[in-house]
């Protein structure tokens, strides 16, 4: 190659180098750094947690009416965070029925077996997860901006969130009106309580609960404990609902009424009745404790029901008046 040709390619290069823009930088901060259309009423954000420092989706069914500002349920998915197929929107008509009221419904997609907590530290399965950071300082404020939101919010959750689902207004007094927790276990510091945390974190998750919130005498254990703070309840229009773990209408098959589990209806039978005769027994010491504090609340203790997606469609159904009661809208 000529003298000639070989510095004007050296040239062209160089060129080319100074004018090729930077790799984006990750934000120091919250922010949505995407967002696309599912379809006519859902929106999928993509959301930089600065204190997870990752990317979380967070999927939005906007209310059919727009040119309004709407309040916003915040609704949490099982154990696998929505990564799974333990979500409202494979097992249940949620979304549907929901699509109906005047309401933004908010689904971030993540955080498996996090209990939507602030763990103490990384854990080399599940990752970093500071849950409780992302759900009440970083997202809310994002999710009101970006959905011209009214700021008034409220929380439901199932199972493990519906722990995190109680947890979360106290860690954050004043962002959630009402809460609705279906199946959900408030204890979490005492040894029974302890367990259960690790039966889902542990076996179900492959995580470490050291990782989580340290050993059993760590003070962080009753720190995110709702039962231990349940005085901080007070004020929110709460709904709390549980089966007995005895197979009911949605464990039998009638010709309309069978909705198993992701792990079979053996499972759901058996393990799923042994769980909610476990969060009966947590609700029910929660409803005595707020009793005694003079805290009112809905409870919804059905005679019969397993740990399944059948009573937690019907339960939300049966919260929305509680929810809507704190989200100002028609019930």
């Amino acid at each position: 190659m000529k003298l000639r040709t070989w510095v004007q390619v050296c040239a062209v290069l160089a060129a080319s180098l100074v004018a090729a823009p930077p790799a984006a930088a990750a934000p120091d901060r919250p922010a949505i750094t995407g967002s696309w259309p599912k379809d006519e009423r859902t929106v999928q954000l993509r959301v930089y947690s600065a204190a997870m420092r990752q990317d979380i989706m967070v999927d939005v069914q906007r209310p059919a009416d727009r040119s309004v500002p709407s309040p916003t349920l915040y609704l949490l998915n099982g154990g696998g965070g929505g990564l799974d197929s333990a979500t409202w929107q494979k097992n249940t008509d949620a979304l549907a029925f929901l699509a109906g009221k005047q309401v933004n419904v908010v689904q971030p997609v993540g955080g498996k077996w996090s209990y939507y907590t602030d763990w103490r530290a990384p854990d080399p399965r599940l990752g970093t997860n500071m849950w409780k950071t992302f759900l009440t300082e970083e997202l809310p404020p994002l999710i009101d901006a970006e959905l011209g939101a009214t700021g008034v919010n409220a929380i439901a959750g199932l199972s493990t969130s519906g722990t995190a689902v109680l947890q979360l207004p106290i860690a954050k007094p004043g962002l959630y009106r009402a809460v609705a927790a279906y199946s959900g276990c408030a204890q979490t510091s005492d040894p029974i309580g302890r367990e259960f945390i690790k039966l889902a974190v542990e076996s179900w998750g492959g995580g470490d609960t050291v990782n989580m919130y340290g050993p059993p005498d760590d003070p962080m254990w009753a720190a995110n404990d709702p039962y231990l703070h349940a005085d901080q309840l007070r004020g929110l229009e709460l709904y709390l609902s549980t089966g007995t773990g005895v197979p009911g209408m949605y464990d039998v098959y009638n010709g309309s009424h069978m909705q198993p589990g992701p792990r079979g209806f053996v499972n759901q039978l058996l393990l799923g009745g042994v769980i909610e005769a476990a969060v009966n027994w947590c609700t029910q010491n929660l409803r005595t404790k707020l009793d005694g504090l003079g805290i009112p609340a809905t409870y919804d203790f059905q005679p019969t029901g397993t740990h399944s997606w059948g009573y937690w469609q019907q339960a939300l159904k049966d919260s929305w008046p509680v929810l809507a009661r704190g989200l100002g809208l028609p019930g």
